[in-house]
């Protein structure tokens, strides 16, 4: 039987997803990894060399910087104003991290994929965030100029 969860999909216009990558400018990445072959890795790079001012979160205190940038254990760690959190961690933990996002003051609650939770996103929409969840901000940034070409040969 399939998880009831799943049945809920998050849909959003292109002009929705595009106007938050457009206006966010600094980026809270929970579940950060300095493992290169994580996507939560190559999302931060990504991102960062696209020019977002990232603030990496892992609870590790054995990692103090990825790619060069501090880390930090917690949101409520973070000491200056955040746009958007984005979230790679399990589903599960996501209503307690949209608790810390209003705490914060973020504008933004993003779940990467397969990070979705009705009950947050009712949480944060309540408290003035936008939400997207179970998307990937990075696939979303190069949509636009993606456009598949089905007509070419294998």
């Amino acid at each position: 039987m399939p998880d009831a969860d799943i049945d809920r999909r998050y849909d959003y216009s292109q002009e929705y997803l595009s106007s938050i990558l457009r206006s966010v400018k600094t980026i809270a990445m929970v579940g950060a990894s300095t493992d290169k072959t994580k996507f939560s890795y190559g999302v931060l790079r990504v991102l960062h060399e696209t020019g977002y001012d990232m603030l990496p979160v892992n609870p590790n205190p054995a990692v103090t910087e990825i790619r060069g940038i501090p880390v930090y254990r917690s949101l409520l760690d973070i000491d200056r104003p955040v746009d958007m959190v984005e979230v790679f961690r399990p589903k599960e933990e996501l209503y307690v991290i949209a608790e810390q996002a209003i705490e914060i003051g973020a504008k933004v609650l993003w779940g990467q994929i397969g990070v979705y939770d009705d009950r947050a996103a009712k949480l944060a929409e309540d408290a003035g965030l936008k939400v997207v969840m179970d998307r990937c901000p990075k696939i979303e940034l190069f949509r636009p100029f993606w456009k598949p070409r089905l007509d070419l040969a294998i």
